[in-house]
């Protein structure tokens, strides 16, 4: 045989087909929770999954106030930031950080599981939390997407 009957399919912009797709945050670990997300904003559940290319779907997370941690996290967990002076490092435990900030849990713990470069950025990008179950994303009609069933 001297022609090949298979096409390797690589994505690029023009060819990506991005959902919005719409996860329920209620009763979910955050680390599993985080870790499906972060696969579904790569993209790597697509059959023509790229490495290099934007190819996820565009996520939005409801209710991220109702996040569950396992074991002691929510009092030994701490969330560390600078303010960019001297001696400036603050420190936050993660109940701290749930009563001021609740969305920015499941941000940062998307945000590590994204590549460190200028993909990773524009991946991250395209995910969207919310506090409750109102988000601004109704025009885009999303997709309801149950994790538990999602490998």
């Amino acid at each position: 045989m001297d022609t090949l009957s298979y096409k390797t399919i690589s994505a690029n912009k023009a060819t990506v087909d991005k959902q919005w797709l719409l996860v329920d945050a209620e009763g979910q670990t955050l680390g599993r929770l985080a870790s499906k997300v972060a696969k579904l904003l790569r993209g790597k559940h697509k059959p023509n999954f790229t490495p290099h290319v934007d190819c996820g779907d565009n996520v939005v997370i409801v209710n991220a106030e109702k996040i569950n941690l396992s074991g002691n996290k929510w009092e030994a967990k701490t969330y560390v930031r600078h303010t960019g002076y001297p001696g400036g490092q603050r420190f936050q435990t993660a109940v701290e950080m749930k009563d001021k900030y609740p969305e920015r849990i499941i941000e940062k713990s998307i945000k590590g599981m994204l590549p460190k470069n200028k993909l990773g950025a524009e991946l991250f990008r395209n995910l969207r939390v919310y506090v409750g179950v109102e988000h601004g994303q109704e025009a885009q009609k999303p997709t309801v997407i149950n994790l538990n069933e999602f490998k």
